[in-house]
């Protein structure tokens, strides 16, 4: 392919993950709620621990994205900075350790984002689950 038919291909690419990221950036997104993802098949025991998670793990969890990559979970008041990065023209984000390792990687897909709502699909164990968030 032609350089010149590249390049505006590439922009593209990189304003969709430019707009991701100032949707995310400079809120406090706490989860209200975590559910199965609609195409997974039904498990008994998924089902259990979407429930249990709402109701123990992520009872009080929230997430920030700030200026120069920097990530912030905070689970039932502890807090934990690490590094995110846009993949996928913006529909993954990679999290990381705070210096920038990659040896433990998770990536979240964003299945919602607007300006008041952000659910991602995470993986916990066996089991995948989306995570309902809301800007605060």
């Amino acid at each position: 392919m032609k350089v010149r038919y590249l390049l505006p291909i590439l922009f593209l690419f990189a304003c969709n993950s430019g707009k991701t990221d100032d949707l995310l950036k400079h809120k406090k997104w706490r989860v209200y709620d975590v559910t199965v993802p609609p195409n997974d098949p039904y498990n008994n025991n998924q089902v259990s621990q979407s429930v249990d998670l709402k109701q123990g793990y992520y009872a009080d969890a929230y997430y920030q994205f700030l200026d120069n990559n920097v990530f912030i979970a905070t689970i039932d008041n502890k807090p934990d900075t690490g590094r995110y990065s846009l993949l996928s023209n913006g529909k993954i984000i990679s999290v990381t350790s705070a210096n920038g390792s990659r040896k433990q990687e998770h990536l979240v897909n964003i299945t919602k984002l607007d300006e008041n709502n952000f659910n991602m699909k995470v993986k916990s164990g066996d089991f995948h689950f989306i995570l309902h968030t809301r800007k605060e």
